[in-house]
């Protein structure tokens, strides 16, 4: 045979083996990118955690909106009431709570709440906490005369001491089939004396309506607020009290910037002379029509709350006809009321909390037993 050939048999065969073998290898590599990128799509993403959106939650306590207390919130999730979401830009903490189920304390209401784990005193504070958030859903249903159907608390200062009030509660509230709702907030005396039932709120609009526009039947609410906030789009506050000074401050784009000022240790309601037309409207035929003691909320220490604070809950309003609204509640049954609409659901982008070098430790002030409004 030719020496010629052979080589070139041989050399031919060599080049073949060579692609061969490199065909195999590029096979393989190509199997092993589907393998990896198959088990990719199969990994379980890491949830965010609340305390990594907002990282402030050593000095917070949770309640839930199943009356339960979660405590300290770090790397804490519930399905049902508090846990994260992105928008495709940023990410939330969703706070969500029903109409209707177990609540904590003597309140009417469900929450899902945040409640600061230290109490400071209004005269020597120098006390600060900031907000961004959005409303998601306020109740489907609820008497539209009463003044707290379809509404939710989305902040508070409240008092762990004595008649344990709040002389402060931020209030966003929407009726159905408006398009814009209305955020306004509250004062509610220091009730002098030891009768507390007798205590009111006055309330200041800051967009839209105060607590008092209410519909003249059960299903006929009022006019919408031209000037309101809708479901979804965002707003700011910022509570600071010092000196005794509480001040407020209210931020949304489009909407003008407001501003307010109320002193918590000198009332102004200490005479029954001294009560406003509104709670003379709205309290008064009810039987709240107590005066405050004359220092306020001095001597009390305080505390701030931030999250959903239902206001709308499922009893007759017979019983109350400002605070019992009659929304339907499906018997508790937390998924039925999500599945129609009754429920309430904020999410906060952002919060800062600072807390003066008079705050003292309150751990262990929240327990399933305690008197929580």
């Amino acid at each position: 045979m030719n020496k010629k050939i052979i080589v070139s048999a041989a050399m031919f065969l060599v080049v073949s083996l060579v692609i061969v073998l490199s065909g195999c290898k590029d096979a393989a590599k190509e199997t092993n990118t589907t393998t990896t990128s198959a088990k990719s799509k199969n990994e379980v993403a890491k949830p965010v955690y609340a305390s990594e959106v907002i990282p402030f939650f050593d000095h917070w306590s949770l309640i839930l909106g199943d009356g339960s207390n979660a405590g300290i919130a770090n790397n804490f999730e519930s399905k049902d009431f508090f846990y994260t979401v992105n928008d495709g830009n940023n990410d939330w903490i969703v706070f969500k709570t029903p109409n209707g189920g177990n609540t904590h304390g003597t309140s009417n209401n469900t929450r899902t709440e945040l409640a600061q784990t230290k109490k400071w005193y209004p005269k020597t504070a120098d006390d600060k906490l900031t907000a961004t958030l959005k409303v998601m859903n306020v109740s489907a249903t609820g008497d539209a005369r009463v003044a707290a159907s379809h509404a939710v608390v989305v902040g508070q200062i409240h008092s762990a001491d004595n008649h344990e009030n709040e002389p402060l509660k931020i209030f966003y509230k929407k009726f159905p089939g408006h398009t814009k709702g209305s955020v306004f907030w509250h004062y509610e005396i220091n009730t002098a004396g030891d009768d507390n039932s007798v205590r009111w709120d006055f309330s200041s609009a800051v967009w839209g309506n105060n607590f008092s526009f209410v519909g003249t039947e059960a299903n006929t609410p009022p006019e919408e607020p031209e000037e309101g906030i809708a479901l979804g789009e965002e707003f700011s506050y910022v509570i600071e009290v010092k000196d005794g000074i509480m001040s407020l401050k209210f931020i949304s784009e489009g909407h003008e910037t407001k501003t307010f000022t109320k002193n918590l240790i000198k009332s102004e309601y200490t005479t029954t002379a001294d009560i406003p037309e509104q709670t003379q409207k709205l309290f008064v035929p009810i039987g709240q029509d107590g005066v405050e003691r004359k220092n306020a909320y001095a001597g009390e220490g305080c505390f701030f709350k931030l999250g959903a604070y239902n206001q709308t809950n499922g009893k007759s309003p017979e019983i109350n006809k400002n605070w019992c609204s009659g929304a339907e509640t499906h018997g508790g049954d937390i998924q039925k009321q999500y599945k129609d609409g009754n429920y309430a659901e904020v999410w906060f982008k952002t919060a800062t909390i600072t807390v003066s070098d008079s705050a003292v430790s309150n751990q262990g002030y929240f327990t399933k037993n305690d008197k929580i409004k």
